[in-house]
């Protein structure tokens, strides 16, 4: 797998993709990098350098040390998704997650297994350098993705596009939560400008293909700069539409109405928030003799008053928010072997202050998991369990193996932090925990290779016992083993693939039926 993206902080675009693919059947970096990218696509070119002059915004210590540190261009927005897998695939869930596309239930039996076709290819747009395309949905009515410039509402079932949202420039993050009345939010850049950075703050109503508003943020306080934030990702929870970075953090009501600005007068600021349902998790960052000292805080969503706060260990510079209910978050205290993690905290958020729970670390890349490096959200490889009070993580790929499952997926008690049960993975490809359907049961990915399509699985969460729920074909395995970033939704039994990034052709993918798409659509016809 290829090593994690290098630190974000800017909003600056990002830099083209690495070199050229090793084949999936040979040995991987540690599979804990989260960018599991198996495979890469070649390299497109030179990588874009950061616009010159400082940051827009105040310049606190803490900013001049993560500049220091990120010199060059960075990934934002490589999208966004419950998880990411190996092979350079984010997925996610959507609500009818639940859909097994029929049959009973058992273990390894491939009865009811849905043999899956290719239902519709959308090509992929023709760029001069890679471009970001961060972001997919499904909703009751459509199925969304983002494009260069632009994001586009199609039938659930493949088809022509149904609607199309343009935007004033490319795409830098895309929140995956997604409100019960549709909504969700994406930071994107500002194209007017002469050097086009991440400002642009908008929510969409993906069941209506419509963008609301786009707002910018903007600093207050007495040495405050007048030019608009950049920002590095956007979340939405609570009805309130937060975005972060390394100039801190602002945050919108869902009908536009500004809550909160960074203050550039203060010694602390917000590093980035995670939203789901009612919650809304923070980041923040103060600078302590001078090391970082970080807060996870839950925050109220209208307010931003704190409800609980957890410090992190003095000296972690980066914490990570995996899920908000229960609270775990990932830090790299050590060797997390290109995940961006190395150990998981289960923190209890009832009171004032947060109380630790269990620890659970990746032990040098034993375990699967990924965290962008410097971004809160984004981590991905991981399920986590409320009722079950469970994180599931996969095991590390067993490249070397001749045959057999080639990982498999394991079960932690957040109250212990200690392992309670497993279930084999599948030959082929690793399996990897997306996320879990209505009943509790873990959805698990397995990806391609190059001679082997993609599948979906469901791991029963009482027994571990799994059933394949789809079997994707042969002739999309190439494309899927090969890109570099895919976005992946399993819902209503049909499986969702779009690519992150639009970029040119590899110079040596002369077939057509083997170049990338933009995205596809598999199922049952």
């Amino acid at each position: 797998m290829s090593q994690p993206p290098p630190p974000s902080g800017y909003g600056y675009p990002p830099p083209g993709p690495p070199g050229p693919p090793a084949p999936p059947q040979m040995p991987q970096q540690p599979y804990g990098s989260q960018q599991p990218q198996m495979p890469q696509m070649p390299q497109q070119g030179p990588l874009p350098g950061p616009p010159t002059g400082p940051p827009p915004g105040g310049g606190r210590a803490s900013r001049r040390r993560q500049q220091s540190k990120s010199p060059v261009g960075v990934i934002v927005g490589a999208v966004v998704a419950l998880a990411l897998v190996a092979g350079g695939v984010w997925l996610a869930v959507g609500s009818d997650s639940g859909d097994d596309g029929g049959g009973g239930k058992g273990g390894d039996s491939a009865s009811g297994t849905v043999d899956a076709q290719l239902l519709n290819k959308i090509p992929m747009p023709k760029v001069d350098e890679l471009v970001n395309t961060p972001g997919m949905w499904v909703t009751d009515k459509n199925w969304v993705k983002s494009d260069v410039n632009k994001i586009v509402g199609y039938p659930l079932a493949g088809g022509a596009a149904a609607w199309e949202i343009p935007l004033k420039g490319e795409l830098c993050w895309a929140s995956p939560q997604v409100t019960e009345a549709g909504l969700t939010a994406v930071l994107f850049q500002d194209d007017s400008t002469d050097n086009p950075v991440c400002t642009q703050i908008g929510l969409v109503d993906l069941k209506k293909g419509k963008l609301l508003w786009t707002k910018q943020g903007r600093e207050t306080g007495e040495w405050a700069s007048d030019r608009p934030i950049m920002f590095d990702e956007v979340s939405i929870g609570g009805d309130t539409v937060a975005a972060g970075g390394i100039s801190g953090g602002a945050a919108w009501s869902i009908d536009g109405k500004p809550l909160w600005m960074p203050d550039d007068d203060e010694d602390c600021s917000d590093n980035g928030y995670v939203g789901e349902g009612p919650k809304l998790i923070a980041v923040r960052e103060c600078e302590v003799s001078g090391s970082p000292q970080l807060e996870v805080q839950t925050v109220d969503p209208k307010t931003r008053a704190v409800k609980s706060s957890y410090k992190v260990t003095s000296g972690i510079e980066y914490a990570h928010v995996v899920s908000t209910d229960p609270l775990v978050i990932g830090v790299n205290a050590g060797d997390s072997s290109g995940a961006g993690v190395s150990d998981f905290l289960a923190i209890d958020d009832s009171g004032k202050e947060g109380k630790l729970l269990s620890k659970f670390g990746m032990q040098g890349g034993k375990y699967e998991a990924d965290c962008e490096a410097t971004n809160v959200g984004g981590c991905a490889e991981i399920a986590v369990s409320k009722s079950a009070n469970k994180l599931y993580l996969g095991t590390d790929y067993r490249a070397s193996a001749a045959s057999g499952p080639s990982n498999e997926i394991v079960a932690i008690d957040l109250k212990t932090g200690k392992v309670t049960a497993k279930a084999d993975g599948a030959e082929g490809g690793p399996l990897v925990p997306v996320s879990l359907d209505k009943d509790g049961s873990l959805i698990a990915y397995q990806e391609a290779t190059l001679s082997q399509g993609s599948a979906v699985w469901r791991v029963d969460t009482k027994s571990y016992e799994k059933k394949k729920l789809m079997q994707n074909p042969e002739e999309t395995a190439f494309i899927e083993s090969v890109s570099l970033h895919h976005q992946v939704i399993y819902a209503g039994g049909r499986l969702y693939i779009g690519n992150s990034s639009a970029s040119k052709p590899s110079t040596d993918s002369s077939d057509p039926d083997k170049k990338s798409p933009l995205a596809l659509v598999l199922g049952a016809k």
